[in-house]
């Protein structure tokens, strides 16, 4: 466990440096950004970095920018000691687990990432300054780590559709690669948050997956027959209060048209209970 920037540049450094002294390449570095709270779904990812060869790093940091006014900072789960085991158990090389203070020395940065007009949807209008706070975070630890590839899960699709246009306005010399959603027996798919659920939220919560599943059954009718299949299927859970659930083009995270075809992707939000759940399908539209 490395806790400040300096030890993480000089742990890496040193890899760097042998490599270079016995004549070999430099060794790739596969980066999992996490704020904890593991569970299968984050370890799929570290799975994933360790079929990529090299040094796998993994970063615990809750990001306080992410997080808006009457979010769930301070509750946010926080299990530290059984994060280092399950990484221990993994044979990760590195976790970075630095204080708030050690990423933001100067209080709350001035400088930031903005996420441009796709972050102001979805998720983005449910939670203002959401993805500019994650953006910011994500280009200051890949400078940190400066990695090869870093993976991302893909429950959080628009996470992953706005770090990858970062990446490429950027021109950072990073691959950003989308690990597919690891989900429950049930099909629920894994989040920190589902251990806020009750056992009737638990069971009510299934109901973001199978609007998916009748979104997808319906996309043969078009865009308008799947969003309505989806409503229908988590309008009817009482405990479920639906946010969005809508059709979008994966190469620009906008709505689509009644004339699009091939693949699309649903998306849906929906709060249980007390607490958020996203998640999300590709479909085909024919």
């Amino acid at each position: 466990m490395i806790t400040t920037v300096a030890e993480l540049r000089e742990r890496l450094s040193e890899a760097r440096a042998d490599a270079a002294t016995h004549g070999r390449a430099e060794p790739p570095i596969a980066f999992v950004p996490t704020m904890g709270a593991l569970h299968d779904g984050h370890l799929a990812l570290v799975r994933r970095a360790k079929q990529l060869g090299g040094s796998v790093v993994v970063s615990i940091f809750v990001n306080p920018l992410q997080f808006g006014a009457g979010e769930d900072l301070d509750r946010y789960p926080r299990t530290l000691e059984a994060d280092l085991s399950a990484l221990d158990a993994e044979g990760v090389d590195h976790v970075f687990v630095p204080s708030v203070e050690e990423m933001y020395p100067a209080g709350a940065p001035t400088t930031r990432v903005t996420a441009g007009p796709v972050g102001s949807l979805f998720e983005g209008a449910a939670r203002p300054g959401h993805f500019d706070g994650m953006l910011t975070v994500v280009a200051k630890l890949v400078n940190i780590v400066q990695p090869t590839v870093a993976l991302f899960g893909q429950k959080d699709a628009q996470q992953v559709f706005l770090v990858r246009r970062m990446v490429a306005d950027l021109n950072l010399p990073l691959r950003v690669e989308a690990v597919p959603t690891v989900r429950e027996a049930d099909g629920l798919a894994l989040s920190s948050r589902n251990r806020y659920l009750g056992a009737n939220e638990r069971r009510a919560a299934r109901t973001l997956s199978l609007a998916l599943e009748a979104a997808e059954s319906a996309a043969d009718g078009g865009v308008d027959r799947a969003v309505a299949a989806g409503q229908s299927a988590i309008m009817g859970e009482t405990l479920a209060k639906l946010d969005y659930l809508v059709v979008v083009d994966p190469a620009s995270f906008q709505p689509v048209g009644d004339d699009f075809r091939g693949t699309a992707l649903v998306i849906v939000a929906a709060v249980v209970g007390g607490t958020r759940l996203i998640d999300n399908a590709a479909i085909q539209l024919t």
